[in-house]
């Protein structure tokens, strides 16, 4: 089974059920947990988070559909948190979040319990997006001040930052070793070997990403203004496919299943879900994209302009 957890312009956060037996989305929770616009959530395990506009961050039970706490570390809107999740947790428990912020900080909390460890300087202007290396010791950022940061987290520091041509608003590690990352500047996608940053590939998408999702075997979703959700080979930087008009608005989430017994067969691991700036949340199964126009699996109207999602899943 797996849990999606959506934020909301309306200060709204939602939680959703997703059963790939019977392919249904099943409410769990929704209610305003924000005192601001929700700008950023994340999940891992049985345990959520949300980054708001009010500097906050809300931290969740999904398994009993709660709120736990609240975090209250940063000087500037949550722009970007993240959980670490050791390979080998139980039930996927974090053992980290990472939240990052418009006040250029990054800040460390041990998950269990949520205590803050850390405070890192990343950059001099807001952190735009950060991504945790798989092994846990590493993360990325990308600010809005054109920079790229390499961040220590067994130390606690910065220990690398190069400017980029433009300024880059999302950043993510492949699936696997961590051995390549992601950026995505405006319209452009760029594959970056992890070790020294060069760059190995080069995509444009025909309008502006605001939502990407790495997956198996080198491909990438990407989706945002063109309502699309393409699945590139970031192997060849060449479109694997393309769901044409997936929504009538923007995209602004993406979340690949991930396959929960780790077998090409898991059934878990054909289906993505993608939410969009009208409130639509859906469900579809990429082995349907030989249809001319799939149709999604499962489909949810939260009647609000949803801002992000994320998904947590079960073993």
């Amino acid at each position: 089974m797996a849990t999606l957890v959506a934020g909301s312009y309306e200060k709204f956060i939602w939680g959703f059920a997703f059963k790939p037996e019977t392919v249904t989305l099943k409410p769990l929770f929704s209610y305003p947990s924000h005192t601001a616009p929700i700008k950023c959530v994340a999940a891992a395990g049985p345990v959520g988070a949300s980054g708001g506009a009010d500097d906050a961050i809300k931290l969740y039970d999904l398994a009993a559909a709660t709120e736990v706490g609240t975090l209250l570390d940063h000087g500037g809107a949550v722009t970007a948190l993240a959980f670490y999740a050791p390979p080998s947790a139980p039930a996927g428990l974090p053992r980290n979040l990472l939240s990052a912020s418009d006040d250029g900080d990054v800040c460390i909390y041990d998950a269990d319990p949520f205590v803050h460890l850390k405070t890192v300087p990343a950059h001099r202007r807001g952190v735009a997006d950060l991504a945790v290396h798989p092994s846990g010791r590493a993360a990325l950022t990308v600010g809005r001040d054109a920079s790229l940061a390499l961040l220590n987290l067994v130390r606690g520091r910065r220990s690398f930052s190069c400017r980029l041509d433009r300024e880059a608003s999302i950043v993510r590690y492949g699936c696997g070793d961590g051995g390549r990352f992601f950026m995505v500047a405006e319209e452009r996608i760029t594959v970056h070997d992890s070790d020294d940053a060069k760059m190995i590939q080069e995509m444009d998408a025909p309008k502006r990403i605001l939502c990407i999702a790495p997956a198996e075997n080198g491909v990438l979703f990407t989706s945002g203004e063109d309502r699309c959700i393409t699945a590139w080979d970031t192997m060849t930087g060449k479109v694997a496919y393309n769901i044409e008009n997936a929504h009538s608005t923007r995209v602004k989430g993406i979340v690949v299943f991930k396959n929960e017994n780790n077998t090409e067969s898991s059934e878990t691991s054909h289906f993505i879900a993608s939410a969009s700036s009208d409130g639509i949340i859906r469900v579809w199964d990429t082995r349907m994209t030989a249809k001319e126009k799939p149709n999604p699996l499962a489909e949810v109207n939260t009647k609000s302009r949803l801002t992000c999602l994320a998904g947590s899943f079960k073993k």
